[in-house]
């Protein structure tokens, strides 16, 4: 592995959501590789043990040998259990098991596991279960900032406000009496059916759920088509969703500038007022 990074900057980041099939998963790869292609050496984690569907939507399963777990009981080091992208030379997976349960994840074991991460990456991103079950709290339990990943649908949006809770009271730092960084990641987004009310529109769930707006994903093929090819969509070919994640980490970051696709309409700028239109029309 390269040089090492220094702890002080290593951001901890969970993905989270509250409801199962949203675009977690989805969006970590995402999210990972469009921080790995600007430079940053980062790790994606699975946490949903007994179930490993990161490595699938990554293309790297058939690569898989040890585990998160392997690392935690000391089987198999953690060089061992790390999965270089083949794409990316900034981007690493640490899978998760599918013949344990999530019970095999301890906080001991957890907190070893992303200190050892942190002495070697400047991002360390928790792929959570769906939930707030036992792995989607040792998920979230060590993380400084959280990407709560949320479908502009009453279910989805409520139990997001759940997830919010549990990160206010059960994380690492807000027992320590600190707070977590919260951003809201809407996925799956239409803004016809947002006119036809059979969505919520951005401004219903931010209002509902009061935390910062990190980006909106549209909904489209090209989300599903890059995670059958297991290919991360912001490293896949040019479409609306891999420019509105684009511009999300942009955001995640704190880089000001605007990610947009030259030339084209369907670039961020166009999308994010056509979003904005669309719920006010």
């Amino acid at each position: 592995m390269a040089t090492s990074t220094s702890k002080t900057e290593t951001k901890v980041i969970v993905v989270t959501s509250g409801k199962g099939g949203v675009g977690k998963t989805t969006s970590t790869a995402a999210i990972g590789a469009e921080l790995a292609r600007r430079g940053n050496k980062t790790v994606v984690v699975d946490f949903d043990i007994g179930l490993r569907n990161l490595d699938l939507v990554m293309g790297c399963e058939r690569r898989v040998i040890y585990d998160i777990i392997n690392v935690i009981n000391e089987e198999a080091s953690l060089s061992q259990a790390l999965i270089k992208d083949k794409r990316e030379p900034n981007l690493y997976i640490l899978p998760a098991s599918q013949t344990r349960n999530k019970d095999a994840l301890d906080q001991d074991g957890v907190a070893r596991v992303i200190e050892q991460l942190k002495t070697e990456f400047k991002y360390v991103l928790c792929d959570s279960p769906a939930g707030i079950e036992h792995g989607a709290q040792m998920a979230l339990y060590f993380a400084d900032t959280a990407v709560i990943v949320s479908n502009p649908e009453v279910s989805s949006v409520r139990d997001s406000d759940r997830i919010i809770g549990v990160l206010n009271s059960d994380s690492k730092l807000a027992k320590e009496g600190g707070e977590v960084k919260k951003h809201l990641l809407i996925t799956r987004f239409s803004p016809q059916r947002v006119k036809k009310g059979e969505m919520l529109s951005v401004a219903d769930i931010q209002e509902i759920l009061a935390i910062d707006l990190l980006g909106v994903i549209p909904e489209s093929p090209a989300v599903l088509s890059a995670s059958n090819q297991g290919i991360p969509v912001t490293l896949d070919n040019d479409s609306d969703a891999k420019q509105a994640y684009r511009a999300a980490v942009a955001t995640l970051i704190g880089e000001a500038e605007a990610v947009t696709n030259p030339g084209s309409s369907k670039g961020w700028s166009f999308l994010k007022n056509m979003i904005f239109k669309g719920e006010t029309a």
